[in-house]
């Protein structure tokens, strides 16, 4: 894993740049274990689709005032954990993706 953060750390500081975000933190290993809990659980496509869908209700709620960024991506990583879990006998990462 120490190799792949080498790789990513320098895309994400460069992505947060880009995006003019630069002070926002990003626990590498928390979203890596949340696209792995989805795409095993659910299908590999879940991976990216979970993580988008957290980042976005962590964002929506800090934007509103509901949490802290701390606080929201906690709270939508843990929901969004128990529901890929919860999915984990329907399907399967070998099962193909339904449209």
């Amino acid at each position: 894993m120490a190799a792949v953060e080498e790789q990513l750390q320098p895309f994400v500081a460069e992505l947060l740049a880009a995006l003019e975000i630069e002070d926002t933190p990003v626990d590498l290993d928390s979203v890596l274990n949340l696209a792995g809990v989805a795409a095993h659980s659910v299908v590999r496509p879940a991976a990216p689709v979970t993580t988008f869908i957290v980042g976005y209700a962590a964002g929506l709620a800090v934007a509103t005032g509901q949490a802290s960024a701390e606080t929201a991506m906690r709270a939508a990583s843990r929901v969004a954990d128990e529901v890929a879990r919860r999915h984990g006998g329907a399907g399967g990462p070998d099962q193909p993706v339904r449209a």
